[in-house]
């Protein structure tokens, strides 16, 4: 794991851990999983802005994890740094300076997103 970024150490820790959840049988649990996924499907909003709002609530809640999975989803929909440092700048107005650590931890793991999905267009 040496050099690896700690985004990828996130998404390898997510998928396992995820997978654990997922085996249940815990009627409860199952339907928490199943309300959330349809959550950020198109309705009166689409999924895409929900992403976005699922950014900003995470980033107020202060939950790096919440912050790394709806920066993953955001840039894979499209929103570019832009529109991503601008619904930061939401978050952190509505939160306040409490959500400075978690802005740098959005910053640096936005930063990876963006480099990635570079080298993935350069390459591909």
């Amino acid at each position: 794991m040496t050099g690896q970024h700690p985004f990828e150490a996130f998404r390898e820790r997510r998928s396992k851990e995820q997978s654990r959840v997922l085996e249940t049988d815990h009627l409860g649990i199952k339907r928490f999983f199943s309300l959330d996924s349809q959550c950020y499907r198109d309705g009166a909003l689409s999924g895409k802005t929900k992403e976005l709002l699922g950014l900003v609530a995470s980033a107020v809640l202060r939950c790096n994890d919440c912050i790394d999975y709806h920066l993953e989803q955001c840039v894979n929909v499209g929103y570019g740094n832009d529109e991503i440092e601008d619904a930061l700048n939401v978050a952190l107005v509505v939160g306040g300076s409490i959500v400075i650590p978690h802005l740098r931890h959005a910053r640096h793991s936005l930063d990876f997103l963006l480099d990635e999905q570079s080298n993935s267009t350069t390459s591909g």
